[in-house]
């Protein structure tokens, strides 16, 4: 069995800014991650081992960390939470990514231009969470068949940064058909360089594989982006968080895989998960020459 990787794949720079700004710092156990610094189970094991607290995405606004410090993962808070904790007494350690605050800013430009605000992404998903954190007039849709009219006469939208491209094209022409009688809908396009590349890497990769490996944590709205574009062209797709989740029965009769990974996957990983595949490879090679030699099987041992 064959494996091609994506051409573009893995760690994004916001990401790799956000690890090495915690790996630098000296006293983990005073610092609470305000939610999971990237969606990545690996990485989250690593940081309780290095002593860091974690509160928890859903419903942390509610208590204060008590930790004196507080990190702002890469997926960003509002501004309203930022002061909060500020005005709390906590120092904030912001590791928010350059490209989650230009969305940021554009949707308050938007509200503050008057346009009613409409957010295309996860309504549960943290960076959202963030964006909608400093809007009095908002909607989030997540698909073209949420949307609605909103009765304004102006509408702006702004997209969760790792939402699929098409996606963004489909829910924008969709917003558009129910408020005909908006004087202007505009779409301020915030979805980051590094999803794009991605998302289009996995287009080419899909013409060359019959089946692809997805890794990425559970939670990573690219990573199951990547997985929901395979399945959308007809091409098997599993997604996994390492490589001991590899099932050698999925490869049964695939001679070409193709691997990729999402922007929160560490290269270890990949390179693990890689590994593991071209293992499972030789081993069905084995397995056929065997059977073309007549070779039989060894018994099972009870």
């Amino acid at each position: 069995m064959r494996v091609i990787r994506a051409t573009a794949m893995g760690l994004c720079f916001g990401v790799q800014d956000a690890l090495e700004m915690v790996e630098s710092i000296e006293r983990p156990e005073r610092v609470t991650i305000y939610g999971e610094l990237v969606h990545n189970g690996l990485v989250q094991e690593r940081l309780k081992r290095l002593g860091f607290r974690q509160a928890a995405e859903v419903g942390r606004e509610r208590s204060l960390p008590e930790t004196p410090i507080v990190l702002i993962t890469a997926h960003g808070v509002s501004e309203a939470e930022r002061r909060r904790l500020e005005a709390a007494g906590r120092e904030v350690i912001d590791t928010t990514c350059p490209l989650v605050r230009r969305a940021h800013r554009a949707a308050v430009a938007l509200q503050a231009q008057g346009y009613f605000v409409v957010i295309i992404g996860k309504p549960d998903h943290v960076e959202v969470r963030g964006l909608t954190g400093d809007l009095t007039r908002y909607a989030v849709v997540d698909r073209p068949e949420a949307a609605r009219p909103y009765g304004a006469a102006r509408i702006g939208l702004v997209c969760q940064t790792t939402t699929p491209p098409p996606l963004v094209r489909a829910i924008a022409e969709a917003v558009t058909a129910a408020n005909p009688d908006a004087q202007e809908i505009r779409l301020v396009d915030t979805v980051c360089r590094p999803t794009r590349e991605r998302q289009q890497a996995m287009d080419q990769l899909l013409d060359q594989v019959e089946a692809v490996v997805v890794v990425g944590g559970r939670h990573s709205n690219n990573t199951r982006a990547l997985t929901e574009r395979c399945r959308a062209r007809g091409v098997r797709a599993w997604q996994v968080e390492r490589a001991e989740e590899l099932d050698p029965a999925w490869f049964a009769g695939i001679e070409v895989v193709g691997l990729t990974a999402g922007t929160s996957t560490l290269d270890v990983t990949i390179d693990e998960v890689e590994r593991v595949l071209l293992a499972i490879g030789a081993g069905d090679r084995s397995t056929k020459l065997s059977a073309e030699r007549g070779d039989r099987a060894p018994e099972p041992v009870s």
